[in-house]
C-alpha cells in the first residue's frame, strides 16, 4: 500500500501525523455515502473524521425514500461545538440541500475560516434522485459557495448547472467548462470524466490552464454509491497532510480504483451498493481466531490433498525415489520438463512485468532467469533437446499457465505458478538423506531437495498470500481454481511418461 509522505521538520503543522477533518453532509443509514462514506475515507488515509449534519436520509443502495433536514440553528451549533473546541484542517462539504442551509455553512466558513475547504457540490445522488432544492435560488447559492472552496469537486451534471451550460459529452468540453468555473470561482476543480462513454475514466485537477489530467480505466461494477463524496473527502484528508492537488488526485484515484474493484465482494445492498473504501487497510487486520487466520497457500495446500496423495501414489515418482524407474521414461521426462522450464521461465518473467512491487519484481525476474539456468545446466547435461516435442500433458500445462498469464490478473497468475514451487519442495523435502550417493538419479533428487529453492518456494507462497489479502471475492476464487487446476497438471505430467 502506497503511504503518504509528512513534512517532519521543525515546524512543520501538527496536522500532518493525523489531520482532523470535519464533514458537513447528509446522511445515508446504508453508510455507503453521505457522512459515512467521508468518515471511512478520512479514516483510510489516516485522518481523524468529524461530522456535522445537514440533513437526516431515508436512503440505501436503490434509493432516497425521505429527507428531513433539522433546523439550520441546529446545524450552526454542530458547526460551533466543534470549532470552538477542535482545530480543523481540513473542512468537506458535501449535501446542503437548501439555500438556508448553504447560508448557514457559508457564514460559518467566514467566521472560522478554515484552512482548506473542500466542496463536492451534491445535487443529483447517484440513484437519480435530487439533492438539492430544485430552484435558481439554490443553484445560485452554491455557485456563489464555490469562491470559499480550495478544491470542488463536481460531477459533470453538477459541473454543467455551475457554469449554466449543458452536460458535456466530450472530455474536451469537460476541460472548458472545469476551466471556467476555476475562473469564475477562484478555485481549483477536480474534473471527474465518470459520466463520460467509454472504457476510459480519466479525472484531472484544472486550475486556469493548468490541466493535469489523471488516466483512467473503467471499473466495470454497477456499486458506485457515495463514489462523489468518498472521492472529495479523500482529497480532503490527503490535501491536509500537505500533498498537493495534483499528487492528492494521483494517490486517490489509485485507491479509489481498487474501491470499485472490491466493492461487490462487501454484499451491502440489492442495488448500486457502496464501494470498499478500506481495501487497502483490511489485509493488515488480523483475526484471533486461529482458523481465520490461516494463509490462501496453506488452504488450497490442503484443499488440493487428495491430488497430491495421487502425487505420491504415482508409478513415475514412486520408481524414481527407488531408482527402479526406467531409463527412457526418465529420459522422456527430463525432454518434457526442459520443454516446460523453457515456457514458465516465458511466464515467471510475466509475473515479474505484472508485479505491484519491485521486490517481487526482482524475484520472479530472479526466478525465471534460475528457472533457465536450471534448463541449461541439468537438463541438457542428460537430453538433447533437438526436435523435442512437448506432448499433450506439456502443451496443457504450459497452455494454462500461458492463459493465466495473459488474463490481466497479477493473483490468478501467480497462484497458478505457485504449485510448481510448492510441489516439488514438498517432495524434495521428504526425499532428502533417503538415498545413497551411488543411486541413479541421485543429482535430480539432490535438486529437488535443494535448501534454496525451498526459500524460494516459501517466499513464492508469501507473496501469492499477500496477492490474495488485496484480492476481491472473486478473484480469489479464480486464484484457486489457477492453483487447483496446476496440481492437478503437476499430477498429469508426473504420469505422463509411464502412460505413452
Amino acid at each position: 500500500m502506497t503511504t503518504v509522505t509528512l513534512d517532519t521538520t521543525p515546524g512543520a503543522s501538527r496536522r500532518a501525523s493525523s489531520p482532523r477533518v470535519l464533514s458537513v453532509a447528509g446522511t445515508d443509514p446504508t453508510g455507503g455515502a453521505g457522512i459515512q462514506a467521508d468518515l471511512k475515507s478520512i479514516a483510510a488515509f489516516g485522518g481523524y473524521g468529524m461530522a456535522a449534519v445537514t440533513a437526516l436520509v431515508a436512503q440505501n443502495t436503490r434509493g432516497v425514500r425521505e429527507v428531513h433536514v433539522p433546523p439550520t440553528a441546529f446545524l450552526a451549533a454542530q458547526l460551533r461545538a466543534v470549532s470552538d473546541d477542535v482545530e480543523i484542517d481540513a473542512v468537506k462539504i458535501g449535501m446542503l440541500g437548501s439555500t438556508d442551509v448553504v447560508a448557514t455553512v457559508d457564514a460559518w466558513l467566514a467566521d472560522v475560516r478554515p484552512p482548506l475547504v473542500v466542496l463536492d457540490p451534491v445535487m443529483v445522488a447517484t440513484s437519480g434522485d435530487r439533492l438539492l432544492d430544485a430552484d435558481a435560488d439554490a443553484e445560485a447559492a452554491v455557485r456563489a459557495l464555490c469562491h470559499r472552496a480550495d478544491l470542488v469537486t463536481p460531477n459533470l451534471p453538477e459541473l454543467a448547472v455551475l457554469v449554466d451550460e449543458p452536460v458535456a459529452t466530450t472530455w474536451q468540453a469537460a476541460v472548458a467548462q472545469a476551466q471556467s468555473l476555476a475562473a469564475a470561482a477562484g478555485t481549483t476543480v477536480l474534473l471527474k470524466g465518470g459520466h463520460l462513454d467509454g472504457q476510459q475514466s480519466p479525472d484531472a485537477i484544472v486550475d486556469g490552464t493548468n490541466v493535469h489530467a489523471v488516466p483512467g480505466r473503467r471499473v466495470d461494477t454497477r456499486h458506485t454509491h457515495g463514489t462523489g463524496c468518498s472521492l472529495s473527502s479523500a482529497m480532503a484528508t490527503l490535501g491536509a497532510h500537505g500533498l498537493s492537488w495534483p499528487d492528492a488526485l494521483d494517490r486517490a484515484k489509485r485507491w479509489l480504483t481498487g474501491a470499485l474493484e472490491h466493492a461487490e465482494a462487501l454484499h451491502v445492498g440489492r442495488g448500486n451498493g457502496p464501494i470498499d473504501h478500506l481495501h487497502e487497510l483490511r489485509p493488515h487486520v488480523r483475526l484471533v481466531h486461529r482458523q481465520l487466520d490461516r494463509s490462501w497457500s496453506t488452504e488450497r495446500w490442503d484443499a488440493t490433498a487428495s491430488t497430491r496423495a495421487d502425487v505420491d501414489a504415482c508409478a513415475f515418482v514412486r520408481g524414481l525415489a527407488s531408482g527402479d524407474l526406467d531409463r527412457d521414461a526418465f529420459d522422456w521426462y527430463l525432454g518434457q520438463d526442459l520443454l516446460y522450464l523453457r515456457e514458465y521461465a516465458r511466464v515467471l518473467a510475466r509475473a515479474a512485468a505484472l508485479a505491484p512491487t519491485v521486490e517481487e519484481q526482482r524475484f520472479w525476474a530472479a526466478a525465471s532467469v534460475s528457472c533457465l539456468v536450471e534448463e541449461a545446466a541439468l537438463h541438457q547435461s542428460h537430453v538433447d533437446p533437438t526436435g523435442l516435442e512437448p506432448a499433450a500433458s506439456t502443451l496443457a500445462y504450459t497452455d494454462h499457465l500461458h492463459a493465466a498469464s495473459t488474463a490481466g490478473s497479477y493473483a490468478v497468475l501467480v497462484a497458478a505458478i505457485l504449485p510448481c514451487f510448492v510441489l516439488y519442495t514438498d517432495i524434495g523435502a521428504r526425499w532428502r538423506g533417503t538415498f545413497a550417493p551411488e543411486h541413479p538419479y541421485a543429482d535430480w533428487l539432490t535438486a529437488y531437495g535443494d535448501e534454496a529453492f525451498a526459500a524460494s518456494s516459501a517466499e513464492a507462497a508469501s507473496i501469492v498470500d499477500a496477492a490474495a489479502q488485496t484480492a476481491s471475492a472473486r478473484t480469489r476464487s479464480a486464484m484457486a481454481a489457477a492453483y487447483d487446476r496446476s496440481m492437478t497438471l503437476e499430477l498429469a505430467f508426473f504420469e505422463a511418461p509411464l502412460m505413452r
